[in-house]
């Protein structure tokens, strides 16, 4: 691992060249106010971030171009905020699909992003082996695609932002996978066409290169839900569907 939160955000090594001024920061990310970092809030009721991308947005033309342009040169290291300006990369809050196509793709960086989810199709990105989305501070989750990059050793993460982090113990939000059925294409764990009916989402807490992060299965049947690995020690032992009712370890 890289750096772990120590008294405040410390930047190590390259990680510095990629810091943003105090006036860019007011401009390239919205504040989040999901929960308080300083304090342990287990009752506190947790929601999904809920923004839409604008797809119109020229910041989101601009990544998509950024996409296709790594994809045919096929790089190796995909830096994309740092070619946005400030007002751009505070539009964008989710990566697009075309990521799967970055198949080359070893580091991605994502420092100081506005994202607040990240695609299943960053499952696609197989040759991945430096994930840096540290100081994106409204990103609390991750999807369980990301175990399929296999070769991932390295990550820098904001953990005090993660939803049940050790230190503070943040609840998850409660799924509700008839709100989300519609938007859902395949399997996290198998990869099958998903059939609305039989959509079964739960959380599990998993070590993914350098840390422990809370992953969102999107599983077609019981049965992959039984094929889940057993979740990271220290955290909540089994899948679970979120809510404050679920019993969390005591922070660290």
């Amino acid at each position: 691992m890289i750096n772990k939160e120590r008294g405040g955000a410390l930047v190590l090594g390259a990680m510095a060249t990629e810091a943003v001024s105090a006036d860019d920061r007011e401009l390239d990310r919205d504040t989040c106010t999901c929960f308080d970092p300083g304090r342990v809030i287990r009752r506190r009721r947790v929601r999904f971030h809920t923004e839409r991308q604008d797809t119109t947005a020229p910041g989101w033309r601009h990544l998509l171009e950024l996409v296709d342009e790594a994809a045919a040169d096929g790089r190796e290291v995909f830096r994309p905020l740092r070619d946005l300006s400030p007002s751009e990369r505070r539009q964008i809050v989710t990566l697009p699909p075309s990521i799967a196509r970055l198949t080359a793709v070893r580091e991605l960086h994502l420092y100081g992003s506005n994202l607040v989810r990240i695609p299943p199709e960053i499952g696609a990105m197989t040759a991945l082996e430096e994930f840096t989305p540290y100081t994106s501070y409204r990103l609390h989750w991750f999807p369980y695609e990301l175990t399929r990059c296999t070769r991932l050793r390295r990550s820098t993460v904001s953990t005090r932002a993660l939803y049940g982090n050790h230190k503070m113990r943040p609840p998850f939000p409660r799924l509700q996978p008839a709100r989300a059925a519609a938007a859902i294409r395949t399997c996290s764990v198998c990869d099958r066409p998903m059939e609305e009916a039989k959509l079964r989402q739960v959380w599990i807490s998993l070590r993914v290169a350098a840390d422990v992060l809370p992953l969102l299965v999107n599983a077609c049947s019981a049965a992959c839900v039984e094929a889940l690995p057993d979740p990271a020690e220290g955290y909540v032992p089994v899948p679970h569907t979120g809510g404050r009712k679920v019993r969390q370890p005591s922070a660290d």
